[in-house]
Formats: C-alpha cells, structure tokens, sequence
C-alpha cells in the first residue's frame, strides 16, 4: 500500500506540474503575442502565482515523492534510466529557475506601463529568453517522462 500511495502521489504531482506549466505557458505566450497590455498583465500576474502556488509545490513533491520511491523499491540512482531521467529533471529545473527571475521582472514592468508601447525593449528580449528556456525545458520534461514510464534498459 506504501508503494501505491508513494506512486499515485508522484504520479499527480507530475500531472499538476507538466499541466500547469503548460497552461501558464500557453496564456504568457498568448497574452505576449496579442500585444495587449491589460492581458499582459493579468497573464504575467497570474503565471507568478501559479508558478508560486503550484509548480514549485509540485516539483518539490516529485523530488521528495521520487526519492522515496528509489528508496523504497531499493533501486540504484546509477541506473542510466533513472540518472537520466534525474539530469533532465535538473536540466528543467535549471532552465526554470531563470524563467521564474524572467516572469517577476516582466509582471513588474508591465504593472508601471501606461501602454503596450512603454513597455521597453528590453522586456521583449527577456520575453525570448522567456521562449528559449521553456523551449528547452519542455522537451527535457517529455524525456522524464519517457524514462519513467518505459525505463529503458531496466
């Protein structure tokens, strides 16, 4: 039953990660792409709270559920499936942190515009950064999931 309880909490964790960081990622980019400064706000408003209240609540709880379930089944972290899966998890979170600094920023600058148009030019550059990173992340994020479900070599 430990097992189970273990599983399903790592399992739901990593549905409310991916799928948050989805969501929020799609209304950042939707609302940027608009080029609408009151949707611009709201979406960077929102994404800092999400990201506050979900996503880093949730990545904690894959790290702790994950680690507990190695122990657990006594499986080895050298395992090149679980090593790799584990160094793409890190990759995601490497690429997280900085977005997280990007969005605060970029909600900040957006909260003191008047206008679409005050908004500086380098808030469009941290905005690419912004891209460039989920961009990376992402696919790390599917390559976790892969290793976990199929544990290739295993």
């Amino acid at each position: 039953m430990e097992y189970l309880t273990l599983k399903w909490i790592h399992v739901v964790s990593s549905t409310v990660l991916f799928g948050t960081g989805i969501g929020l990622a799609f209304f950042f980019f939707a609302a940027h792409r608009m080029r609408d400064l009151p949707a611009i706000r709201f979406a960077t408003q929102m994404v800092v709270r999400g990201d506050t209240f979900f996503t880093l609540p949730a990545g904690l709880v894959q790290i702790a559920s994950g680690l507990a379930l190695v122990w657990l089944l006594d499986l080895q972290l050298a395992e090149p499936w679980l090593m790799g899966a584990l160094c793409l998890f890190a990759f995601a979170g490497a690429c997280w942190l900085p977005v997280v600094w990007l969005q605060i920023k970029m909600r900040d600058l957006a909260a003191a515009a008047q206008d679409v148009e005050d908004l500086p030019p380098h808030y469009w550059r941290m905005d690419r950064a912004w891209i460039v990173l989920g961009g990376l992340a992402f696919p790390a994020l599917l390559g976790v999931f892969y290793l976990m479900i199929f544990r290739p070599g295993f």
